[in-house]
């Protein structure tokens, strides 16, 4: 299957398969990360975020464990999917990985219900320079960056995932073209030297978008070893992975694994790496539904 779909990409001009990935229906799922206690780490986003544990499981035979945690279902919500390796306490996070955000209605209730739980608060709440948005940051005690954001109610608490790039306009082309994500909005803050592009499916006050953050000058960064990856759904794995081949060789990127089923699960997946080295998983959407109701 995956040497048929390499074959397929290969044969099929580029602007044709660029046309289907507009059509397909992605939706961002959830983002992967690794955790050195995974209770501590539960607690810490129920009691002081607010989110819900949603599903936890153990698997012995690969000596890890998974929790997902969300403010949603994961059939309508983005979520986090964390990562427990057996006898692994500290991860690396690197310089590259930047922030999630969530979004409240009241950023200075939601800080002093965290400071009077013990969390580690690294901003405190106040405006935007130069702006209105109020803000804060919070440190999460595996040294994740999680920015709060004061907004209207939303349907998607768990609104951003921040990532730093290289080339900004390389990214926005790469997550146009192989991803179908649009270019919602970019900002460019001199003072500060930094450029961010928000990218995503819909309007970012309604669901989670990625920002890409381009630093003035710096072009590489270090991965860690802490965050792994974000998963998107799509309708079909094989022409998803067909799209990915053709923008990787105008762009850069590569696929990490070929479009197909995994072994003992069946989920349709394929990965690959952007020009920055950033993985994405792409989920067959009809699969990932089957996958939750059999874990209900």
């Amino acid at each position: 299957m995956a040497s048929e779909a390499g074959a397929e990409a290969g044969a099929v001009p580029a602007e044709n398969v660029l046309e289907w990935v507009q059509k397909d229906k992605k939706r961002m799922l959830h983002a992967v990360y690794r955790v050195g206690d995974l209770d501590r780490t539960i607690k810490f986003y129920t009691e002081c975020f607010g989110m819900k544990l949603l599903r936890k499981r153990d698997i012995p035979e690969e000596k890890y464990s998974n929790a997902f945690l969300g403010f949603g279902p994961e059939e309508t919500n983005f979520v986090v999917e964390l990562t427990y390796n057996y006898g692994v306490d500290k991860y690396d996070i690197g310089t590259g990985f930047g922030h999630f955000a969530i979004a409240t209605e009241d950023v200075y209730k939601l800080v002093e219900d965290i400071r009077a739980k013990g969390g580690n608060i690294t901003r405190e709440p106040g405006p935007v320079k130069g702006g209105s948005s109020v803000i804060a940051f919070v440190k999460d005690p595996d040294g994740y960056i999680f920015e709060l954001i004061q907004r209207h109610p939303t349907p998607e608490p768990l609104c951003q995932v921040m990532l730093r790039v290289g080339d900004l306009e390389r990214s926005i082309k790469f997550y146009e073209k192989a991803l179908g994500m649009k270019l919602l909005r970019t900002i460019d803050n001199p003072a500060y030297k930094y450029t961010i592009a928000m990218m995503g499916y819909d309007d970012e006050y309604k669901t989670t978008v990625v920002e890409l953050t381009y630093n003035y000058g710096v072009t590489e960064y270090t991965k860690g070893n802490a965050y792994a990856q974000i998963a998107i759904s799509t309708e079909d794995v094989y022409k998803s992975a067909e799209v990915v081949n053709a923008v990787t060789q105008e762009l850069g990127g590569k696929i990490t694994r070929q479009p197909g089923p995994i072994p003992g699960i069946n989920t349709k997946i394929t990965s690959f790496l952007d020009p920055d080295g950033w993985k994405v998983v792409l989920v067959d959407h009809s699969d990932f539904l089957k996958e939750l109701q059999k874990e209900e």
